[in-house]
């Protein structure tokens, strides 16, 4: 796909940061639509947008409540800018599908290069078919989150059901693992299910919220029990590409443990190796 193909969606309440963003992307030859506010953003989201540039602290809706209701509809990329790094910031911003985050002031010359990393990735990746319930699950309970941090949003989400097998009088039925059950579709470890069709966790009959991202991750994993990766061998095998920076793998590892109600102290399916990497045992 040539550069002239993509279209940019930028939403930021300071002017002065839309005109940085535009010049510097138009300039690389890529189409750029501009928004003031989160809902403005929400109005402007399409299919035919490639990427979006969203500001945290935006008026009228924020930019976690706006990036949470796109991601409902669409898989684009999504980045999140702002001017605080903390890492409460970071994780509502992954957990509502960021595929990428940066702190005001940005450099100029990494912006562009995570910019092309993204597009890169998404001319690669082609979303499964049932993967939007595992997307809509994580956009909720990102707004959840964001609530919580005073971000109110007044989305609802659907009940999530338990895997099913369709059986030979072609009822359906909730799908029961024993120890030793194994599955091209289904990657058992220990208590938990990774449904690989509609990249959904499974906890026994509750179904686990993650972002395309975190099942990926989990997947690496739990298919290759014991070996040790870098955060930059995460990177690599994710996104196929070298890595730019390392705390977006440590959010993303924090993110899953909390979700799968994991100790960093004591760890049950994530474990770290100090100085090496991380680990599924």
């Amino acid at each position: 796909m040539e550069k002239q193909a993509y279209k940019i969606l930028v939403a930021d309440d300071e002017k002065e940061i839309r005109d940085i963003l535009k010049l510097l992307l138009s300039e690389e030859g890529y189409e750029v639509v501009e928004a003031e506010n989160g809902k403005a953003a929400v109005d402007l989201a399409g299919e035919d947008v490639s990427l979006y540039i969203l500001d945290v602290n935006m008026p009228v809706m924020s930019g976690f409540a706006a990036g949470a209701q796109i991601r409902k509809r669409y898989d684009a990329p999504m980045m999140y800018l702002t001017a605080y790094s903390g890492e409460a910031d970071m994780e509502i911003g992954f957990s509502a599908g960021a595929d990428d985050y940066m702190v005001k002031p940005f450099s100029n010359v990494e912006l562009m290069l995570r910019v092309r990393a993204l597009l890169r990735r998404a001319a690669r990746y082609t979303a499964p078919a049932g993967e939007s319930t595992g997307r809509k699950a994580a956009a909720d309970e990102a707004e959840a989150l964001a609530a919580a941090d005073g971000r109110s949003t007044d989305f609802g989400s659907p009940a999530a059901e338990g895997p099913k097998v369709s059986l030979e009088n072609g009822n359906m039925e909730e799908l029961s693992l024993g120890a030793g059950f194994q599955s091209e579709h289904m990657l058992p470890y220990k208590d938990l299910v990774l449904d690989l069709d509609s990249q959904s966790v499974w906890k026994g009959e509750e179904m686990i919220s993650l972002t395309r991202t975190e099942f990926q991750i989990l997947e690496l994993f739990f298919s290759h029990p014991k070996k040790i990766y870098s955060m930059e061998n995460i990177y690599q095998s994710i996104w196929q590409e070298e890595a730019v920076g390392d705390s977006t793998i440590m959010v993303h590892i924090k993110n899953l443990r909390k979700k799968l109600g994991d100790s960093s102290r004591n760890p049950q399916y994530i474990k770290t190796a100090w100085g090496k990497g991380y680990y599924a045992d």
